[in-house]
């Protein structure tokens, strides 16, 4: 779990959740379908969890797809993945033992990848979880995967030289934050952290001090990649991570290019969601934004087979949206990615005047700020639409631009004066410009604090900070409130420093019901999440939601099959292929 790095003013800023939808351009304008429900279920039957995959319609074999992306990928090393091009690239060459079955249009089933099922809880109370590892899955030289190598691949991540991945299963193995001080793997490379073991090639067990119902979803990412130990190469497994995948590292010219051609010893028998139509895959790296989407707007020559991982810049949107020949190679969808107004409430700590913030917030003048649909869609409630159980309230019904009358009735008077620290990025400056024109409208005095923007995220995480507001947003790395709600609210994580509950929010009464929820069976938490997100906001009010971030990509006219994910918000490859 994570907050997003911003983006480019007016650039679509996508994350780690499920979509609330995801509908392509159809020529009727850039419309943003945010009524289409997500759901989200473990599967149950085996018969899920095995392969092949549905074939794609209209899928072919053969081609390169290549993928343009501005910056090069942080980490390919499956352990220390976390950057979302990391997240989208890693399952072209890795698999892990869950992952999602996802339909693009917000459906969302969670199966066995290289396990049989979604994982077994012993006990039923979530504290001793089995996993039976699949026949059949190898590795890129032949050889077979079983329940050792990816115990492996999850102990080397206690590793502080290999850091940057997920850390929940880690943490939860060692009962602690400070997991890589409890388990030392430089140490222990012949062994494995207490609590994680194999009594067989095809079981793997985690046994933890508490329940820990999430399992099955924070094992659908990539700290579970499997790796024999004879093929650890330290940090330097960034350049040439070993495949379980259907595609392999075939070259890495670092910064510049990666290819990944077809692995042949994989076997889609045996996995229920990837596939391998194209011969190859090369990401790309280098152009901007604007330069990577122009070429595929040309669709000349090789870029015709070409994705522009970077979203429309908004110096292009309008090109974009008014050209009819684009729309069949555009995709407009809302993301999981959350932004608030955050009050940082051992500051603010008058309800009336956090439920006056809420009433005051012009979300339609914010968007338009911003750039307007194609980056943006309001949002009233803590958790985004890509929440499974996720239910649609006002808590603060103030229309599209605010209700100014009710602010002057819970304000009596005050004209609160209010600090705002804004990162100094053009996109923050932006938002930060047009909040505090329109909370002064309604009646606050607002000065504006400029945060360096590579400071930002560690300054507002300082309990002591000096700010009374300031911008943040929120993406989840499954689609669960217990991957948003707890992270961000429960006052009992709130250190000196590095706090994700930025607001500093604390109740003892809502901190019992998150307890009380996360022992629940997954299945079930849903319903329950969303009534203690209205509870939160009725009865809170920690923060304002704002927005949740929209991605629009076009690809070439010879690129079918890519999706954005109703997890992360990127276009996934795993139906991609090249059209003929």
């Amino acid at each position: 779990m994570r907050p997003r790095v911003a983006a480019a003013a007016g650039g679509a800023i996508a994350l780690v959740v499920a979509l609330g939808a995801c509908s392509e351009n159809t020529g009727e304008g850039t419309t943003v379908d945010t009524n289409r429900q997500q759901s989200g279920v473990i599967a149950t039957d085996p018969k899920d969890s095995q392969g092949p995959a549905a074939e794609v319609s209209g899928a072919q074999k053969g081609g390169t797809l290549t993928i343009i992306r501005e910056t090069p990928i942080s980490h390919l090393d499956p352990q220390r993945t976390y950057s979302f091009a990391g997240l989208m690239a890693n399952p072209l060459f890795a698999r892990y033992l869950t992952t999602w079955k996802d339909d693009g249009k917000g459906g969302l089933v969670l199966v066995g990848d290289l396990a049989e099922t979604p994982g077994t809880n012993v006990n039923k109370d979530c504290k001793v979880w089995e996993f039976k590892i699949k026949d059949g899955v190898k590795f890129e030289d032949g050889r077979p995967i079983t329940s050792k190598e990816i115990a492996y691949g999850i102990a080397r991540s206690f590793d502080p030289d290999l850091s940057g991945g997920p850390t929940y299963i880690q943490e939860w193995l060692a009962d602690s934050p400070e997991f890589d001080t409890k388990w030392d793997f430089k140490k222990n490379k012949t062994s494995l952290p207490p609590g994680l073991s194999t009594p067989d090639d095809k079981t793997l067990r985690f046994e933890f001090a508490k329940p820990r119902c999430d399992l099955p979803f924070a094992v659908s990412l990539p700290t579970t990649a499997p790796l024999p130990p004879d093929k650890d190469t330290g940090v330097n497994l960034d350049k040439q991570p070993f495949s379980s995948g259907p595609y392999k590292i075939a070259k890495n010219q670092t910064g510049v290019q990666i290819t990944l051609d077809r692995n042949p010893n994989w076997d889609p028998n045996t996995d229920p969601v990837r596939h391998q139509y194209p011969d190859q895959f090369v990401w790309s790296f280098g152009p901007t934004a604007d330069a990577a989407n122009n070429r595929v707007i040309a669709d000349n020559g090789a870029d015709q087979s070409a994705h522009a991982f970077n979203a429309v810049p908004a110096s292009l949107v309008a090109r974009v949206a008014g050209d009819a020949s684009l729309k069949s190679r555009s995709i407009l969808s809302p993301t999981p990615s959350a932004n608030q107004l955050v009050i940082n409430n051992q500051r603010v700590k008058d309800l009336k005047i956090r439920q006056a913030l809420n009433y005051a917030i012009d979300r339609e003048g914010l968007i338009k700020a911003l750039g307007g649909q194609t980056v943006a869609a309001p949002l009233t409630t803590l958790m985004p639409p890509a929440t499974i159980g996720y239910k649609a309230y006002e808590a603060y019904p103030a229309g599209p631009n605010g209700d100014m009358a009710k602010v002057k009735e819970l304000l009596g008077g005050q004209t609160p004066e209010l600090v705002l620290g804004v990162a100094d990025n053009t996109t923050e400056q932006q938002e930060g410009a047009q909040l505090k024109a329109n909370l002064e409208r309604a009646g606050f005095k607002i000065t504006l604090r400029n945060i360096s923007d590579d400071a930002k995220l560690d300054e507002i995480k300082k309990k002591d900070n000096p700010w009374d507001l300031y911008i943040g947003n929120w993406a989840a790395d499954w689609p669960s409130g217990a991957s948003i709600l707890p992270v961000l609210y429960d006052g009992r994580t709130i250190k000196a420093e590095g706090n994700s509950n930025q607001s500093y929010f604390n109740d003892p009464t809502i901190n019992a019901e998150m307890d009380r929820i996360l022992a629940m069976p997954p299945a079930d938490q849903g319903p329950e999440w969303a009534k203690l997100d209205e509870r939160i906001m009725k009865e809170h009010a920690p923060v304002v939601p704002l927005f949740v971030d929209v991605a629009y990509n076009v690809h070439g006219s010879k690129v079918g099959g890519v999706f954005i994910s109703s997890v992360f918000g990127y276009s996934s490859f795993v139906n991609a292929y090249v059209k003929p």
